[in-house]
């Protein structure tokens, strides 16, 4: 089982490379990519601000990772996050997941989400338009 971990300073670009090209023994591999919207509520957002507490906040991604990825029998993982602006649009985060079968997949997905946006130190500030 493989885990990285890495915040950026910035949008993150494109990863063209799926996480397990050519193993085998995935039968799924999820990419979720969160993108900056441009609203929020009637309000119009030029961008988002992202700080981390680091290396906290490093440490506490890795660390959900191995918890995640052994609770659900996972056989990789990427998170990626970024920090400082991220202009509408572009993506701020992304978690890459592969396992044997989809249900592994998608409930590790969604309890990761959850468990970062609670418990890792990374913050947002909007940039408000206008």
């Amino acid at each position: 089982m493989s885990i990285e971990i890495s915040i950026h300073d910035g949008p993150l670009s494109p990863e063209p490379h799926p996480l397990c090209a050519g193993k085998s023994e995935a039968g799924a591999v999820l990419r979720f990519e969160g993108v900056v919207r441009g609203r929020d509520g009637e309000r119009l957002i030029a961008a988002l601000g992202y700080e981390s507490y680091e290396p906290m906040a490093s440490d506490q991604l890795r660390a959900l990772s191995e918890e995640i990825s052994a609770k659900h029998g996972l056989l990789a993982m990427r998170v990626r996050h970024s920090r400082g602006r991220v202009a509408v649009g572009e993506c701020s985060f992304r978690l890459e997941i592969a396992a044997k079968h989809r249900k592994e997949c998608l409930a590790a997905m969604d309890e990761f989400i959850d468990r970062m946006k609670r418990d890792v130190p990374i913050w947002k500030r909007p940039e408000w338009t206008g």
